[in-house]
Formats: structure tokens, sequence, C-alpha cells
């Protein structure tokens, strides 16, 4: 059925993160379209061909950060 709300689309930089094998990697100023309802975020294949770039080119990253981590434990 479809619905006659229409999506709400805004251009926003957001923060995108990846865990890749044992690495976390975390990309800041990124170009996205967000859903204003959901925040569910869009990139564009431009975009996602250039953070993948970003990430396997092995280049220094502009700063590191320490990140606690901790298991989930019923």
């Amino acid at each position: 059925m479809m619905s006659n709300e229409l999506e709400t689309l805004v251009e926003q930089r957001v923060t995108y993160t990846l865990q890749l094998d044992e690495k976390i990697f975390v990309i800041e100023n990124v170009p996205a379209r967000v859903n204003t309802e959901t925040g569910e975020q869009f990139f564009s294949p431009s975009t996602v061909e250039h953070l993948q770039q970003i990430i396997l080119s092995g280049r220094e990253p502009d700063r590191f950060a320490e990140v606690p981590i901790y298991h989930y434990a019923a």
C-alpha cells in the first residue's frame, strides 16, 4: 500500500562509521541526504566511492580517538 506522505530528505553533513575486521573507521563531514522523520542516511554513488577510497587508501588519519568497548551481557 502506498502512503500519501512524502519523505522529507535534507542535505546534511554526517559522521560515517564502519567496522571492518577489527578496525573502526570514522569519517566526519560526509555529505548525505537525511530523512527528517527516521534519521536514515542516503549517500550518492560518488560519495560511497570516495568513502571506499579513503578507507582502503591506508593514508594517515587526520586524528585518532580512544573508544571504549563493552560487551553486551544479559
